[in-house]
């Protein structure tokens, strides 16, 4: 019998970003499901201020070179991975000179949102997909942590994406934490999304792009929902009950979390065929 797949997508993880429920989140939960006998792949933005001496990060060329179009302007999709040797895992990073080259990630230093943080989200979420397309690698299940991972249920379930045979049975999942940020995106995101497809309908809460329209608009897209954190804003924990969706309860033990979520895993997967 194949393992099951499960494509982990995250805003952060420890050790290369530390300090949040995301990283800490990003770092042990992959560990578990991949030791409850599932086949675990695992990315995230490679923020400059992740220090790539130090922890080992690589690039892969075979992987690399593709330049991907938002808003009208190329860039180039560049690859790298790094290994967590103690939970035998390895870490795919989505990197790119125009978006993730400066010393942070999405503050500035006066601690105000990046201007173009809604491109650089988007180029995350694509160059995660081209990159799972180059490895042929179907994931059962697709789970996105961060808000900065937030888009990828519009892709798969809105775009030409969602038309390929690797993504035709994957169910997705979105983990809630408590990562509110003030202000909104840039207020022409919806019209760069709408050059990738969606109706009107998908664009309606994009045209006002704070961070409870971004995660509602996931949700909605969504198959499942993982609370992991206690600080959920309350109005999405409403709108999570509102939509009957199948959803985990917050546990504050990681290794209770896991395994609540394996179940979750299970419920959902489509069974390969033979």
């Amino acid at each position: 019998m194949n393992k099951a797949r499960v494509l982990f997508v995250n805003q952060e993880i420890k050790p290369y970003l530390n300090g949040s429920d995301i990283a800490e989140f990003g770092r042990y939960i992959p560990q578990n499901i991949q030791e409850k006998g599932k086949e675990v792949r695992t990315f995230m933005p490679k923020f400059g201020d992740i220090n790539e001496r130090k922890n080992q990060l690589h690039e892969v060329i075979r992987l690399s070179g593709m330049n991907l179009i938002i808003n009208d302007a190329d860039h180039q999709l560049i690859i790298k991975v790094a290994s967590i040797q103690p939970a035998r895992m390895q870490i795919y990073f989505i990197d790119n000179e125009d978006f993730f080259q400066r010393k942070a990630n999405i503050l500035d230093d006066s601690g105000k949102l990046f201007d173009d943080n809604d491109e650089r989200a988007i180029f995350f979420v694509r160059g995660v997909l081209e990159t799972i397309k180059k490895l042929s690698w179907d994931p059962n299940v697709i789970h996105c942590s961060g808000w900065f991972a937030a888009l990828l249920p519009f892709y798969l379930k809105r775009t030409e994406y969602g038309n390929n045979p690797l993504f035709s049975d994957s169910k997705i999942v979105i983990s809630l934490f408590g990562d509110d940020f003030e202000g909104v995106l840039c207020e022409d995101m919806h019209k760069k999304l709408k050059m990738d497809g969606g109706t009107p309908k998908d664009w309606k809460l994009y045209k006002d792009p704070n961070y409870i329209n971004i995660m509602k608009a996931a949700i909605s897209y969504a198959d499942a929902i993982v609370i992991a954190s206690d600080k959920v804003n309350p109005e999405l924990m409403e709108f999570v009950k509102d939509s009957k969706k199948p959803f985990v309860e917050y546990n504050d033990s990681l290794k209770e979390l896991s395994e609540n979520i394996n179940n979750l895993y299970n419920s959902i997967i489509v069974p390969d065929e033979d």
